[in-house]
C-alpha cells in the first residue's frame, strides 16, 4: 500500500462517489413511495385531467382518433409498404463499421503497447496460421512467380484475358439476375419486366449481362484469330488449341441458351430457327432437335432445359475447360511472335 498511495486515494474517492449516488437514488425512490396529503396540488391536477378525459371521451361517434405511429419494419411486413426498408440496414452498417474500426484500433494499440512489438496485420496472421498447417506458400509461389517477357505485354496478348474477364462479369451478373428470374412459361417474361422496372439497378445489371455477353463472344473470336495468325496451334500446343475451340463452342452455347430466357416473341422464334438448324445435322439431326426442344415443339419444357443448360451444365464444363486451358498455357508458355 505504501508504494501506490495515489492509487488507493483514487479508489477510495471512487467508492465514496458510488455510495453517494446509490444513497441519493434510494432516497428518491423512498420519497416517491410516500402518499400525497389530501390538500396537495397534485390532486387538483389529477381531477382536471380526469375531467378532460371525460370530455374527450364524449366526442361524436363519427370522430375517429388519429392513427397510431407504427414501426417502419412492422409496417412494411404487415401492410407491404416498401418505404424505409434500407434505413435499418444502413444504420447497422454505419454503426458496425465505425464500431469495428474503433475496436480494431483499440485492440491494435493495446497489443502494441503491451507486447512492445509492431502490430502484425490480420491477413498475415491468417496466412501464417494456414502455412503452419498446409504449407501452401511454396507451391503457389512457384506457380505464380514467373517473369513475363517484354514481348508478351503487347495488347494482342491480352485478348484471352479479356475473354476470361467478361466471363467473370457474366457469372456475377447472372447470379444476381437468377435471384429474381423464374423459368416458367407463365412467369418468365413477367420476371424480366419485374427486374427491369421494379428491382433497384435491375435494368443496369441486365444490360451489363447482355453487353458483356456480346463482348465475350467478340474477344473470344479475336483471341482465336490471333492464335491462328501467329501459328500458336502447332506442335506442341495442339491440345491447347482443341481446348480453345471447345471454349469457343461453349461461349456460343451460352448465347444460344440465354437468348430464350426472356420468353418473348423474338426469343421464341429465334430458338425455333436455331433448333431447326440443329435438326439439319446429318444422321443425328432429329435427335439433336428433340434433345434441345424436349419434344418436337418449343414449349415450357424447352425453357426449363435451356435454363438448366445456361446456369448449370455449360458453366461447369466451361470452368473445367478453362482450368485445363490455363494449366497448359502455364506449362508450355506463350508462343513467341513470328
Amino acid at each position: 500500500m505504501e508504494k501506490h498511495p495515489r492509487r488507493m486515494i483514487w479508489i477510495g474517492l471512487l467508492f465514496i462517489l458510488l455510495a453517494a449516488l446509490l444513497g441519493a437514488s434510494a432516497q428518491q425512490a423512498t420519497a416517491s413511495d410516500i402518499p400525497l396529503p389530501a390538500d396537495h396540488p397534485k390532486w387538483a391536477e389529477a381531477d382536471l385531467s380526469t375531467e378532460t378525459f371525460k370530455s374527450a371521451s364524449a366526442l361524436p361517434a363519427n370522430t375517429l382518433p388519429p392513427p397510431p405511429t407504427q414501426d417502419p419494419c412492422l409496417h412494411c411486413h404487415i401492410k407491404g409498404d416498401e418505404t424505409g426498408l434500407w434505413t435499418p440496414l444502413a444504420r447497422w452498417v454505419v454503426f458496425l463499421t465505425f464500431g469495428g474500426i474503433f475496436v480494431f484500433g483499440l485492440v491494435r494499440t493495446i497489443s502494441a503497447v503491451k507486447k512492445r512489438v509492431p502490430w502484425k496485420p490480420i491477413p498475415e496472421r491468417m496466412g501464417d496460421w494456414l502455412e503452419e498447417r498446409f504449407h501452401y506458400k511454396e507451391p503457389i509461389s512457384q506457380f505464380l512467380n514467373k517473369p513475363v517477357p517484354e514481348w508478351q505485354r503487347r495488347w494482342w496478348y491480352c485478348l484471352g484475358g479479356l475473354t476470361f474477364f467478361f466471363f467473370i462479369i457474366q457469372g456475377f451478373t447472372g447470379t444476381m439476375l437468377a435471384f429474381y428470374y423464374r423459368p416458367l412459361p407463365e412467369a418468365a417474361y413477367a420476371s424480366i419486366q419485374y427486374i427491369e422496372n421494379e428491382v433497384r439497378f435491375g435494368a443496369a445489371v441486365r444490360m451489363i449481362h447482355q453487353w458483356s455477353a456480346n463482348a465475350m463472344v467478340i474477344m473470344c473470336f479475336a483471341h482465336m484469330l490471333r492464335v491462328f495468325i501467329m501459328g500458336a496451334y502447332k506442335k506442341p500446343r495442339e491440345l491447347n488449341w482443341v481446348s480453345g475451340v471447345t471454349l469457343l463452342i461453349l461461349t456460343l452455347s451460352f448465347g444460344f441458351t440465354g437468348y430464350l430466357l426472356p420468353w418473348d416473341q423474338r426469343a421464341y422464334w429465334a430458338t425455333t430457327v436455331g433448333s431447326e438448324i440443329a435438326g439439319g445435322i446429318p444422321a443425328i439431326g432429329d435427335l439433336a432437335l428433340v434433345f434441345l426442344r424436349v419434344g418436337w415443339d418449343v414449349t415450357g419444357l424447352t425453357l426449363s432445359r435451356f435454363f438448366a443448360l445456361h446456369v448449370l451444365v455449360i458453366p461447369l464444363i466451361t470452368v473445367a475447360m478453362l482450368g485445363a486451358h490455363f494449366i497448359m498455357i502455364r506449362r508450355q508458355g506463350v508462343m513467341k511472335p513470328l
